[in-house]
């Protein structure tokens, strides 16, 4: 049977049970990094692209579910998650996908399973990589980061990307301002005054770009597009 050529994350702190599945998973040609720890698995995620990242949740440093988030938000794409533990109960899992998993797998676990699963992940993702979102008169281009207003591309920061992404899924509804604090930074936002200046660089490039206007500042809660009688092509 020909395999996925695959590049997995596993995150594990238990060192023989890690060596376990690294070395299964090396045994079928794939590459695979190690993390012991959610910090590490959070700085390895997000600098470098995986086709599926293992993630146990019961980690010495940081909750599991604090991770997925973590990588979620900042991976350079949306990497799917395969989250692999001994939480068994249905809250668990109910926690565990609205957190981001998009997989999930009860120790003690087969590691052909683990295998058969990491593969349909990287499949399923790999057939919308290049899905286009559009909204209005934005264009989103989530795996390359990229968006347009109209015909107009805009330069923006990868944290430019995430607000417009979040207000284009949740349009014409607001999105609060902590809602945006947990999605661009999770658990830990930087100071209060770093949201603003992402907030004033976004609605300066859409001005730019002849959208004066459309990023709307809704006080005592947060932000909203409005696309008003604006015609782009």
């Amino acid at each position: 049977m020909n395999r996925l050529p695959l590049s997995i994350l596993l995150v594990e702190d238990h060192l023989a049970i890690a060596r376990q599945v690294l070395d299964f998973l090396d045994g079928l040609g794939w590459q695979t990094d190690h993390a012991g720890t959610g910090a590490l698995a959070v700085q390895l995620a997000t600098r470098n692209s995986y086709d599926v990242v293992l993630l146990d949740l019961n980690l010495p440093d940081i909750d599991g579910l604090q991770v997925c988030r973590a990588i979620k938000v900042g991976a350079p794409s949306n990497v799917p998650i395969l989250m692999l533990t001994a939480r068994d109960a249905y809250e668990d899992k109910a926690r565990g996908f609205r957190d981001g998993a998009d997989d999930y797998l009860s120790k003690p676990f087969d590691l052909r399973e683990v295998a058969l699963r990491c593969e349909a992940l990287a499949r399923r993702h790999q057939l919308h990589v290049h899905q286009e979102m559009r909204v209005g008169p934005f264009t989103l281009q989530t795996r390359e980061g990229r968006a347009l207003l109209g015909d107009v591309a805009l330069p923006l920061t990868q944290t430019g990307f995430k607000i417009l992404l979040l207000l284009c899924r949740e349009h014409p509804h607001a999105v609060s301002r902590s809602a945006l604090l947990q999605h661009l930074w999770g658990s830990q936002p930087p100071d209060s005054d770093a949201l603003k200046s992402h907030i004033y660089a976004l609605r300066k490039q859409l001005e730019l770009a002849g959208g004066a206007g459309m990023l709307v500042t809704i006080p005592q809660l947060g932000y909203r597009l409005a696309f008003g009688s604006a015609a782009f092509p």
